[in-house]
């Protein structure tokens, strides 16, 4: 519960304060007076008088009142102190920078409870156990450094490690990225990432709060209301970047389905950000770069000119947006191109990226930038511009700095010698740009941007779904694995489209039911799990006498329950799925089916229900898309009708929340149509745990 008192206090005592700055409460103190904290500062040693030139008591009944209290003493001793400055000094805020709460087992999660407990009953702020502090512009109580100069123009940045948020800070203050809160929640006993980020939500004033925010997250307690905060902070115009730690495949748990193996805690996370329209990073440095590009206008459309004196830096960073989906286009020839050819040294091109050689001056810099701005059909520029030490560039930089903050088009500058010309990069940073001295890093970090979407809206798309049919067959059906029946009839509720087929248990069933549907069909063994490792599926039957001898083959299959005999479908093979989460809710997959999801393990993944634009994204975010579409003269699928069923399949899971996994695996598509050929799905009521069959028996989850 994030309040005025710590974000503003008038007066802070430093219980534990010190006149050891090597000791944290010493270091608190060093930190507060060096940062120029205008208020009154109090300590609580009871074994000095003054600390550090501030007067100290011996003991927190001795204090007068104050609004935030920083403690550094060992965990037994903070809860006392809490009882009486809560109770009888009216403190409102508490920072406890010490270790050994819930982090060290029962007994400190005990300790740790009993403080929340004491500090919401008198509607009070507690941040950590067990962090490094709170940097705000008026106060820097941390025992750390470095403290970045702290002003409303930088990012606001959250971290759930103390560490982490030193080296992030460390990442980001040589790139020139400015810092305007900085809040380390540790333990999060009381208040954590989300409840930080829906204050700086709630409070949000538009001109005067900071447009980035940073997020360094554990663990997500409460995925709605980060999932909620963070989109209404996008759509308020600000810009999210996180990254989300501990979501690898180890932390996912075994499963008998596709979606299953294949949704873990990092599908999860990945469809919460794709969902709030957050950025996703996976290091210090991604993280940082993200900011630094977010600190800039906002790059329009795709297209890119690179403006470079050094070939290699050029091409490495040409290779890395390209890859991204971005496009270093051609300059075309025109007499802009044929003017600006002729004011650059003979052997430079024009082409893009535009190469005006090491020897290129400041003046011709901007020549390049004006008709990159003015007649070029590009969107933005990227500026490399290093020194091998053999003359100033003062002048190139100075020049640099001016045209970023002319131009419209957005000027990402690639300034690469941090040893040779590091005075002249410090003054660049100075006058309040970023730099990125990696071109790669830059191009991957600007395409991860450019391919994250913005925040959905959070509707239920229900037009064609029959929301009470989808409850009756969920109230009615047993836990577990289920039938053929069910999964048509909830399928045929949502308004997915499927093959044609029937269940026959006798011989005369198969053939008639064949000749019903219309060959070529396809005949599968119900009951084993993995069908085709027992040779359960036999595609293209094309007459009565196959159909004959296979249902005999088939039916003769250990543990099989009967045969399905189905309409034989034409085109692509893709895969649709959806796992269950806890806190999170159910997780949709999408890709393409067979090899691609089973080896290659191209999926996209959102958090339901999905709207028509997510959908489409995630289709679109697949590597496979390009096949999709169609590629080399080989048709593609119907793109739209996938994403309807996608947005269909969420749909009806909203209302199902019951249903913990689903696969529809393959779904057959081609230009015209898609249709569900083989599906499972497991519903459980009221057991946490999977009901799985033994063996395989009892399933049957063919269409």
């Amino acid at each position: 519960m994030v309040n005025g008192k710590l974000l503003h206090p008038q007066s802070i005592v430093i219980i534990g304060a010190s006149n050891n700055i090597s000791k944290p409460g010493g270091k608190i103190v060093k930190n507060l007076i060096e940062n120029q904290f205008a208020g009154q500062l109090y300590a609580v040693n009871p074994n000095e008088f003054v600390v550090q030139g501030i007067p100290s008591f011996p003991s927190v009944d001795k204090l007068p009142s104050v609004d935030l209290a920083i403690l550094a003493v060992e965990a037994q001793h903070c809860l006392p102190a809490i009882k009486i400055l809560a109770a009888e000094n009216g403190t409102k805020a508490f920072i406890i920078i010490s270790a050994g709460f819930g982090e060290m087992g029962e007994t400190g999660k005990k300790l740790e409870k009993e403080i929340v407990e004491t500090v919401n009953q008198y509607n009070a702020c507690l941040i950590g156990p067990n962090c490094i502090g709170v940097m705000t512009p008026q106060h820097a109580s941390v025992f750390t450094t470095p403290v970045p100069k702290l002003t409303p123009g930088g990012c606001d940045f959250i971290s759930g490690s103390g560490s982490t948020a030193v080296f992030i800070i460390e990442s980001g203050i040589p790139k020139g990225l400015r810092f305007a809160n900085v809040f380390s929640v540790g333990n999060s006993a009381q208040t954590g990432v989300e409840d930080i980020l829906a204050y700086l939500d709630e409070t949000y004033q538009d001109g005067i709060s900071p447009k980035v925010k940073l997020l360094y997250i554990e663990n997500i307690e409460n995925p709605d209301k980060l999932l909620l905060h963070a989109s209404s902070l996008i759509q308020k115009g600000c810009k999210i970047a996180a990254i989300k730690a501990g979501s690898s495949l180890a932390g996912s748990r075994a499963a008998s389905s596709h979606t299953g193996a294949l949704t873990s805690s990092d599908a999860a996370v990945e469809a919460l950000f794709r969902k709030a329209g957050i950025v996703r990073c996976f290091g210090r440095e991604e993280l940082t770069t993200v900011a630094c590009i977010f600190m800039y206008k906002n790059l329009a459309g795709r297209k890119l000119a690179i403006i470079t004196h050094a070939g290699g830096p050029g091409v490495m960073l040409t290779d890395a947006l390209e890859d991204g989906g971005l496009k270093i286009p051609q300059i075309q020839d025109s007499p802009a191109k044929l003017a600006l050819k002729e004011k650059l040294f003979s052997g430079s091109s024009v082409e893009n990226p535009i190469d005006f050689l090491a020897t290129g001056t400041a003046d011709q810099l901007g020549e390049i930038i004006d008709a990159c701005e003015n007649d070029f059909d590009v969107d933005g520029m990227a500026v490399i511009f290093g020194s091998p030490g053999l003359f100033p560039i003062g002048d190139v930089y100075n020049l640099l700095n001016e045209k970023m903050k002319t131009c419209q088009k957005p000027i990402y500058p690639i300034l690469p010698s941090l040893i040779n010309v590091k005075e002249d990069v410090a003054v660049f940073l100075s006058q309040g740009n970023v730099n990125f001295p990696d071109e790669v890093l830059l191009g991957r970090a600007l395409t991860k941007v450019m391919n994250t979407p913005i925040p959905s809206k959070n509707e239920i798309v229900v037009d064609g779904v029959n929301i009470n049919e989808i409850r009756r067959i969920i109230d009615n059906a047993p836990n577990g694995y289920q039938s053929p029946g069910i999964i048509h009839r909830l399928l045929d509720a949502a308004g997915i489209s499927r093959v044609k087929e029937i269940v026959a248990k006798s011989e005369t069933e198969a053939v008639l039911g064949a000749m019903n549907i219309g060959f070529p069909v396809v005949m599968k063994v119900i009951g084993p799990i993995h069908k085709t490792e027992v040779g359960g599926v036999i595609l293209n039957i094309r007459n009565v006498s196959q159909v004959r001898k296979e249902f005999h083959h088939l039916n003769g299959i250990q543990c099989a329950e009967g045969v399905l005999i189905a309409q034989m479908a034409s085109g692509t093979e893709l895969f649709l799925g959806a796992n269950y989460e806890n806190k999170f809710g159910h997780i949709v997959l999408c890709g393409m089916g067979g090899i691609y999801v089973e080896i290659l393990k191209d999926v996209a993944s959102g958090l339901a229900p999905l709207s028509h634009n997510e959908a489409l994204s995630m289709i679109k975010s697949l590597k496979s898309y390009k096949i999709l579409k169609g590629y080399r003269k080989q048709n593609g699928v119907n793109i739209p009708k996938f994403a309807d069923i996608v947005v269909r399949l969420s749909s009806l899971l909203r209302f199902a929340a019951e249903i913990k996994e689903l696969d529809i695996n393959p779904l057959i598509g081609n230009e015209k149509e898609i249709l569900a050929v083989d599906a499972r799905v497991r519903i459980e009521k009221s057991s946490p745990l999977p009901n799985l069959p033994p063996n395989g028996e009892g399933e049957s989850e063919q269409l």
